[in-house]
């Protein structure tokens, strides 16, 4: 075992020894928090704009402040970015994160330098939380690849802005950064399939331990792998690969390829990062839900989800929460994110201590009829079935049909790229719309009734979402595929490439 590898357990025991104070009081932590976030912010525009110096509770702080997005906030945060401090947070952010706005273009994220902290602990602990339960440490010795945006910046009004992923790549702590791949230069291309080529011969000859990105873009990294060396399996290539850690997206829907592709199971860690703040990691390899962050500088609010869009939808703070119950998940933030829907969901699965699974999005849904199926459920509908059937699946999203041919009725229409097909489509689909039914009891009845007909599958050519993606210019990086959509969008682009 190497010195790393020596001196990281007894500093994970250590780590771990405050994560468990912190996770047994998360209520309290939570209160406190946000007394504190207020206190902080009460000499801040937005603190005046909204009497902070008259909140003393959570029930003073809802009835003064209320659940916006980024549009309803754009005001404030369009001042922060012109460079006016004490705007929504004390002085100044210390970066932007850029992101991809669906309907503002891009969205300016402030980070600010007691919120960037908290970025860097988190990963740091989700990994310590893997060595201190597992008692596996080797992989520190050898080399970690994060798959990620170029960590170029640019300045904005005297604020660095860029991708969260490249604003990290910055901050990667010094004993870290020996180990670290690929090279700064290699990390700084910006056409996606340049970088993972460059990547691939970087890496292929390295001793390879850790390896994090998004999901269906470290399948692209491991496809091009396989290409280089003859269809060698990842296991072959990276003998002493340990450790995936993964974000953004839902892994199982990838897990079979993934997993084929290396030839081998590997141990994981899922984590919730976002630009507003690292929420939640997976804390043991025995339990796939995620531990929320409740002493990190973030004060969570929860919307039931089917209340979402009503006029005044009832707020809870963490200790009023219920388990498996879909929530959309509000942020108050030490960067000045107030009352700020970051348009997931979630549901809690443990209150002792407070863990969570992703859900979906918000806005992520079908209800052209009255339905309001969400992401979780067309997610188990269809790997329920497949992993039943032995079926393999790169990549889906799913759409409403409304408008069918001529004595049709309306329908979902799935748009699926097998990796291993099923033998017979039509019974495929007839079971994954059964298994819809029995997850969702509004889609049931639109069936029962005659309102809606089963599901359609169209099967799609191999890297049709690959192509898709790159039309859209957001092949890479943190961009994903949406699951969900209640329009058309997605789906009549993805008609193209139909079998």
């Amino acid at each position: 075992m190497g010195l790393k590898a020596a001196l990281s357990k007894p500093f994970a025991a250590f780590v771990l020894r405050g994560i468990q104070k912190w996770k047994k009081r998360a209520v309290l932590a939570q209160q406190e928090t946000l007394l504190q976030l207020v206190n902080d912010a009460a000499s801040t525009a937005f603190g005046k704009d909204h009497q902070f110096e008259q909140i003393r509770n959570y029930e003073d702080f809802k009835q003064r402040v209320p659940v916006r997005d980024y549009e309803a906030l754009r005001p404030y945060i369009e001042r922060v970015i012109a460079g006016e401090a004490d705007v929504m947070w004390k002085g100044k952010p210390a970066y932007f994160a850029k992101t991809s706005g669906t309907t503002s273009g891009a969205k300016y994220i402030p980070i600010s330098k007691e919120s960037m902290p908290e970025h860097i602990k988190a990963a740091r602990n989700a990994l310590l939380s893997y060595i201190h339960e597992t008692g596996r440490a080797d992989f520190v010795n050898g080399k970690m690849i994060f798959l990620q945006g170029s960590p170029v910046m640019h300045k904005k009004n005297g604020i660095n802005v860029g991708r969260l992923s490249g604003i990290v790549a910055n901050l990667v702590p010094a004993y870290l950064q020996k180990n670290r791949l690929p090279s700064y230069a290699t990390n700084c291309i910006e056409d996606w399939e340049q970088k993972v080529d460059a990547i691939v011969e970087e890496t292929i000859d390295q001793n390879m331990t850790l390896i994090s990105g998004i999901p269906p873009w470290v399948q692209m990294y491991f496809d091009k792998l396989g290409e280089k060396s003859a269809g060698k399996k990842i296991k072959e290539i990276f003998k002493n690969f340990q450790l995936f850690v993964y974000g953004g997206v839902n892994f199982e829907p990838y897990r079979a390829k993934i997993e084929a592709s290396i030839g081998r199971k590997v141990d994981s860690i899922e984590t919730y990062p976002a630009s507003e703040g690292f929420i939640a990691y997976q804390d043991s390899q025995q339990d796939k839900s995620l531990l929320l962050l409740t002493s990190a500088g973030m004060f969570y609010e929860f919307i039931p989800a089917d209340e979402y869009y009503n006029d005044e939808p009832t707020r809870l703070s963490l200790g009023e929460v219920a388990l498996n119950q879909n929530y959309a998940l509000i942020l108050n933030t030490n960067a000045g994110l107030w009352g700020y829907s970051i348009g997931d969901t979630i549901k809690f699965v443990s209150k002792n201590p407070y863990k969570i699974l992703v859900t979906g999005r918000i806005k992520h849904f079908i209800s052209a009829f009255g339905e309001h199926v969400i992401g979780e459920e067309v997610e188990h509908a269809l790997l329920s079935v497949a992993n039943e059937e032995g079926v393999g699946i790169t990549e889906f999203t799913v759409a409403p049909q409304v408008s069918p041919e001529a004595g049709e009725l309306p329908y979902h229409e799935w748009f699926v790229e097998f990796s291993n097909p099923p033998k017979d489509l039509l019974a495929f689909s007839r079971k994954v719309d059964q298994a819809l039914q029995l997850k969702n009891i509004y889609y049931f009845d639109l069936i029962e009734g005659k309102i809606l007909q089963p599901l359609i599958i169209r099967s799609l050519q191999k890297d049709a979402f690959v192509s898709y993606m790159r039309a859209e210019g957001k092949l890479g990086g943190q961009n994903k595929v949406p699951r969900l959509a209640n329009d058309r969008k997605i789906a009549d682009s993805l008609s193209s490439f139909t079998i």
